[in-house]
C-alpha cells in the first residue's frame, strides 16, 4: 500500500472494510496490494466526482450552487467532477454489473460487506468473493498487477558516455 507521501494526502483505505481484508493472517491476505491500490484509486475518483453525500453544511459557493437560483446542477459541476463521472461510467461499462455494484458500494460508499449481502439477499461471504473479483478486474483496467513484468535486464543508460572526474579523483591520481 502506498504511503501518505506517495499519494499527496492521507489514504482512505484506513476507514474502510478493505483494511481488514488487506491485513492477512500468517502472511496471507485476502486482498493483495494491487487490489488495495485499485480500491484507493476508485475512492479518490468517487471523491472527485462528488458522488458521496456531505454530512455537514458547506457554504462554499461551488457546492451551494453559486446563488444563481434554478440553474441546472450539471452546468454548475466542475470539469474535474464531470471528467471523474465520465471515467466512472467507462469503468462501470467495462466491468460485470454485480462486480461493479459491490466494488462501488464498498469502495465508493463505504458500505460493509454484510450490508451489501443483506441488501442483495446474497449468502454470507459471497460479497467478499465478488469484491475480490471486481477489484482484480478494476486493477487490470488500470494496468495494476500483483507481479512486476518486463525485461529482466536492460542496458544502463546515461546522458554522459563516461564519468567526469571529481575533485577528489584528481588528487588521488596525482
Amino acid at each position: 500500500m502506498r504511503t501518505e507521501a506517495d499519494m499527496g494526502s492521507a489514504p482512505r483505505i484506513t476507514d474502510s472494510p478493505l483494511l481488514r481484508l488487506g491485513a492477512g493472517k500468517d502472511g496471507e491476505a485476502f486482498l493483495q496490494p494491487h487490489h488495495l491500490l485499485a480500491a484507493d484509486r476508485l475512492m479518490r475518483l468517487v471523491d472527485r466526482a462528488r458522488l458521496t453525500p456531505r454530512v455537514t453544511m458547506s457554504y462554499d459557493p461551488a457546492r451551494v450552487g453559486g446563488g444563481r437560483g434554478g440553474v441546472n446542477a450539471a452546468l454548475e459541476m466542475s470539469d474535474a467532477a464531470a471528467d471523474a463521472r465520465k471515467r466512472l461510467g467507462q469503468i462501470a461499462a467495462a466491468m460485470p454489473t454485480d462486480c461493479w455494484g459491490v466494488v462501488m458500494d464498498v469502495c465508493g460508499f463505504s458500505k460493509g460487506l454484510q450490508t451489501v449481502e443483506t441488501e442483495r439477499q446474497w449468502p454470507r461471504r459471497s460479497a467478499k468473493l465478488v469484491l475480490r473479483i471486481g477489484l482484480e478486474q478494476l486493477a487490470r483496467i488500470w494496468g495494476l498487477s500483483g507481479t512486476a513484468s518486463g525485461p529482466e535486464r536492460t542496458r544502463s543508460r546515461g546522458w554522459l558516455g563516461e564519468r567526469l572526474p571529481l575533485i577528489g579523483d584528481e588528487e588521488a591520481g596525482a
